[in-house]
């Protein structure tokens, strides 16, 4: 219970600056009063609850769960399997974003209203799944290279700039309205699913394996989670 409550007035102490912020601008700028006030009051006191009960599962659930998994394919000694399990975690993961299947759907309705595809729901169904499908398997490739990365001792740096150049040259040859989408694909999947368990998988396999430093080598993997799905949905734009 002790717990519950520094979590609550933690996440309530960092939503504060958001409602200083939207108070000044409704009260002082605009000189407005709140329509509804308890209404939006209610709404607060909600999302400060959703995000103390969100906080607490991470710490209570997913976070210890992804270290021992972790741990547990590495004491198993199965490269292979601790491979497969990386690309399953992350290409389930991305699948279950919503913001990713928020950002899917606009896609698709806009280019259905451009006429770039059909105006209709199973055209702009099966496009908006294709680019989720493609992101997934994006962010599934870029896990399994991240824990490849943390069981040789790659060097972080060199892969990411690697990365970047790669991007830079696919983005000169993509379509032009393809390459915001893509840009902001690396972005949605680094949300509220993806990040606590690939972020945990990181710092419990940095932990087990020996001469490993989980500041050094456990973090990194939500840097390539990021930069693969730009790559694979500029390549998913120059195919269609």
């Amino acid at each position: 219970m002790q717990s519950f409550a520094k979590t609550f007035k933690d996440a309530a102490r960092d939503l504060a600056p958001i409602v200083g912020v939207v108070l000044f601008f409704q009260l002082i700028v605009l000189q407005q009063p709140f329509p509804e006030p308890m209404r939006i009051l209610g709404g607060m006191i909600a999302v400060v609850l959703g995000l103390t009960l969100f906080i607490q599962g991470l710490e209570m659930s997913l976070f210890p769960l992804g270290e021992r998994m972790g741990g547990a394919f590495v004491r198993k000694g199965s490269v292979f399997w601790l491979l497969f399990f990386a690309f399953a975690l992350g290409f389930g993961t991305t699948v279950a974003e919503p913001a990713l299947i928020a950002v899917s759907n606009e896609a698709a309705r806009i280019k259905a209203e451009a006429g770039a595809i059909a105006a209709s729901e199973a055209s702009m169904d099966k496009w908006a799944d294709g680019l989720r499908y493609t992101v997934a398997v994006s962010v599934g490739s870029a896990i399994t290279l991240g824990v490849l990365r943390i069981l040789k001792g790659w060097p972080i740096q060199y892969m990411i700039i690697g990365g970047y150049f790669v991007i830079v040259v696919l983005t000169q040859f993509a379509p032009p309205e393809i390459i915001g989408v893509a840009y902001d694909s690396g972005g949605v999947t680094t949300s509220t699913i993806t990040v606590p368990l690939v972020t945990a998988l990181g710092i419990g396999l940095s932990i087990v394996i020996k001469g490993r430093n989980p500041m050094v080598d456990g973090f990194g993997l939500i840097a390539f989670a990021s930069l693969f799905p730009i790559g694979f949905v500029l390549v998913y734009g120059m195919i269609l």
